[in-house]
């Protein structure tokens, strides 16, 4: 395997590509039955997505989060800066088990920053450096790549700007997590899904994750092709 690599390093990188991009269409694939599923199952009082966004906040003591609808499928998310969670239409108005399990979960990411979870804080503080780095880390490894024996350095520099970036994908598994376990305590307690709905609401947040989960490898995955990359240039 070592031998391959070095004898056509870009063979690792397609392969890498076809393995993470069929996953991640498989994953995609399952989420969407799941949520189109259980999309059909109508939680306890008929609220809607909003109305359930609304009661957790006020449960857990928030008053200056905003709820405001999001254009797009499967587009929820919360927003640290402005306080505010955006839901997609189908759940911000849906009144069903998907919708609930959805505006919990962005919920639980309101409560983590109300809460200052280490893990979410984490995460933001690395932003700004994502940010820079996924503008041009792209183009610093491939001028790293041109220039692999005769300047090593950039392709070297481009190599921790993706570890930037997959250090932030990382860090992001455990605050989806997180924020998908709060969310299916707290509409266990306070009533919203029964006993035969909450494993489906456990369900779709769990499928939803693998999406972080498979980013995740992936991005990993890359990072080790481009160290190899690296390290090749002294064969």
């Amino acid at each position: 395997m070592e031998e391959l690599f070095y004898t056509n390093p870009y063979l690792l990188s397609y392969i890498i590509f076809g393995v993470f991009a069929l996953l991640s269409y498989a994953v995609s694939a399952r989420l969407k039955y799941k949520f189109k599923k259980y999309s059909e199952i109508p939680v306890n009082n008929n609220l809607s997505g909003r109305e359930i966004a609304e009661k957790m906040l006020r449960d857990n003591g928030l008053s200056g989060v905003r709820i405001i609808m999001a254009e797009g499928v499967l587009s929820d998310h919360y927003n640290p800066l402005t306080k505010t969670v955006a839901l997609s239409r189908t759940v911000y108005e849906g009144r069903n088990v998907a919708a609930a399990a959805v505006a919990a979960h962005e919920c639980g990411h309101a409560v983590q920053h109300a809460t200052a979870y280490g893990m979410l804080q984490l995460r933001s503080h690395l932003v700004p450096v994502v940010s820079f780095a996924s503008q041009w880390m792209q183009w610093i490894l491939l001028a790293g790549i041109i220039f692999i024996n005769s300047f090593p350095e950039l392709m070297l520099a481009g190599i921790l700007l993706f570890g930037a970036t997959t250090l932030f994908s990382v860090i992001t598994l455990p605050v989806e997590v997180n924020a998908s376990a709060r969310a299916v305590r707290w509409l266990d307690r306070a009533g919203i899904v029964n006993y035969e709905a909450k494993p489906k609401a456990v369900s779709a947040l769990k499928w939803a994750a693998y999406t972080y989960l498979i980013g995740a490898l992936a991005s990993l995955a890359q990072l080790v092709y481009y160290i190899l990359l690296y390290l090749s240039r002294r064969r």
